[in-house]
């Protein structure tokens, strides 16, 4: 329905939950509870976590439905995709 009910204190950004202005509420206060076990870095978000974490495991669950190529992050798949569409969004 578009609704945004929790809005924040310091910028008055309003969204739809509040688990996600208690996420956004960390962008204020600098507060990152996720560490990786591993090397120790910490995030602000617990998904964030997750794909980091890929970094040392290796895993790449995002395939490339083109060429089969995988990626550990959606966001890399999605850069990878313009090489088979030839999209340039920035140029």
């Amino acid at each position: 329905t578009g609704e945004r009910p929790f809005t924040c204190g310091q910028c008055e950004k309003s969204v739809s939950r509040s688990s996600t202005l208690a996420e956004h509420l960390r962008t204020h206060t600098g507060e990152k509870p996720y560490a990786c076990p591993v090397c120790a870095r910490a995030f602000s978000r617990s998904s964030t976590l997750t794909e980091h974490r890929r970094t040392h495991t290796g895993e790449t669950p995002y395939a490339c439905p083109e060429c089969g190529k995988t990626f550990g992050r959606t966001s890399n798949l999605v850069k990878h995709l313009r090489t088979h569409t030839g999209e340039k969004p920035y140029g």
